[in-house]
């Protein structure tokens, strides 16, 4: 509670007239010191205080950001003419040299951005173009340049030693000005903003790990927005303080195919039959969440138009005395208690199950290299692109950079693959619902639910954004009544 306590900065204006300082409840602390190359790149975009050269709407089509056209003009290239007149926070000017330095600094990053995993990318300058060239043809280059992972800093942002510094150097609506750490943030309102100026003077941010901090923080009023707010705590706020959206979030069992018990289809098949995720919704989850058909949910409602049973998985064998080791982490408060419900599913089966359970950042490198038997995940599958095929390369084949399941199996490489060659809109849809076919089949994650957005909103606060890919919270309309 003490956290969401943060004291306004910056300038201090009567709310009534300005829209005020927007106080902010945060789930996750920066890991990388707000570097855009990671995930905290998603803290960022948020804020609204840094910005891409492309944009998507809804259904997830690029739209204009600081770059107001594109075209491809080859299999390979593609052209984006940066918009003119944008002024960075330190004062300096957005042009096409700036954002090629930036996007070639992420191609060198390490690690990668996420984005441009399994991508060789290239970028240089021709007047007030940006000319992108991809090693292979890559339909989905406008897409992949509105992650937030390759937002457009100022120059001042990047230090010789590969740092990046944010505070000052975005180009959005909203300045950062000051980081304390893991605790807090303050962001100003930009007036030299190049589209329309924020209505709130500024934002007060406070990283809150605990879910029911962040929501008694709403009930208190020492919040006006709370993010993720824990379906256990949902209940106890005021209804029209929360609001819930269907978001591109699986809940996956994910079995190491490599090595242990899993490397047999039969018993991964056992264990797939031996778990009741519509248990996990109605009990863990109160019913705030959608059972899952697949791994790609509600928030994609194409995929469930298109999808098809999936046809010839193996069938399950006795897993009477199979011993493994489950595990999960902490920070998402329903996981523990996914991962005992499923410890309880699976003993009733026959399997022998140790829990393992720490916080994300203690155990993420185990899961990496296969030190489980099965990870239970709360995956988005659409966090960078709004195009799931990037989280299936990641995920799922076998040079995949998250392949927590270990998977290398070459139909699904084919059809990932496939699916990453063809042009966006109904055709790569269906070659996308082919390739989680493929996926599904093998058994080597299995999908259990879709999570949603929980968001907690003070009744003294107006429009703050309810974005299922989680990249937009305070935007330039949100504002104090």
């Amino acid at each position: 509670m003490a956290a969401c306590s943060v004291p306004a900065g910056g300038q201090s204006t009567d709310s009534a007239s300005t829209g005020g300082r927007i106080k902010l409840a945060m789930l996750q602390p920066p890991r990388t010191g707000l570097s855009p190359f990671s995930d905290d790149a998603f803290k960022l975009s948020r804020w609204s205080t840094a910005e891409t050269l492309i944009n998507l709407d809804e259904i997830g089509d690029a739209r204009p950001g600081l770059a107001t056209a594109w075209a491809r003009t080859s299999a390979r290239t593609w052209e984006f003419t940066v918009r003119p007149g944008v002024t960075f926070h330190d004062g300096t000017r957005l042009t096409a040299q700036v954002a090629v330095n930036v996007l070639t600094r992420a191609t060198k990053a390490t690690p990668k951005p996420r984005i441009l995993d399994g991508v060789e990318l290239t970028a240089k300058a021709e007047g007030d173009k940006v000319v992108v060239t991809t090693g292979e043809p890559d339909p989905l280059v406008p897409q992949r340049l509105s992650s937030p992972q390759l937002s457009i800093l100022a120059e001042s942002a990047y230090g010789p030693d590969g740092t990046v510094n944010p505070v000052g150097t975005g180009s959005g609506p909203f300045k950062l000005t000051k980081v304390n750490g893991t605790t807090t943030a303050t962001l100003d309102r930009y007036n030299g903003y190049w589209g329309e100026k924020a209505k709130a003077t500024g934002i007060d941010v406070a990283f809150v790990p605990d879910g029911t901090a962040r929501a008694a923080a709403i009930r208190s009023g020492q919040a006006h927005i709370a993010e993720a707010v824990p379906v256990s705590q949902a209940a106890l706020l005021q209804k029209e303080t929360v609001s819930e959206v269907p978001m591109p979030r699986t809940n996956t069992l994910y079995l190491n195919t490599k090595t242990g018990p899993f490397k047999d289809p039969g018993v991964r098949a056992a264990a797939r039959t031996a778990i009741n995720p519509a248990q996990l919704v109605t009990g863990v989850y109160e019913g705030r969440a959608d059972l899952a058909r697949g791994l790609l949910g509600p928030a994609l409602p194409w995929a469930a138009e298109g999808r098809r049973p999936v046809t010839g998985r193996a069938a399950p064998t006795d897993a009477k005395g199979v011993s493994i080791t489950l595990a999960t982490y902490s920070d998402r408060p329903e996981l523990p208690e996914v991962a005992s419900v499923l410890q309880q599913h699976l003993q009733a089966a026959g399997f022998t199950v140790k829990l393992v359970v720490r916080e994300y950042a203690h155990i993420e490198e185990d899961a990496l290299a296969g030190a489980f038997d099965a990870f239970i995940l709360s995956r988005a599958t659409v966090l960078d692109s709004g195009d799931p095929v990037a989280y299936l390369q990641a995920d799922f084949t076998c040079e995949g950079s998250f392949n927590l399941a270990k998977l290398c199996d070459e139909d699904v490489d084919q059809a990932v693959k496939k699916a990453a060659a063809t042009e966006a809109g109904p055709p790569r849809r269906a070659a996308i619902l082919e390739a989680e076919a493929a996926i599904l089949r093998t058994d080597a994650a299995i999908p259990m639910l879709h999570e949603r957005v929980i968001q907690g909103d003070a009744t003294t606060v107006a429009d703050s954004a309810k974005d299922p890919r989680e990249r937009a919270l305070i935007t330039t309309d949100t504002r104090l009544k």
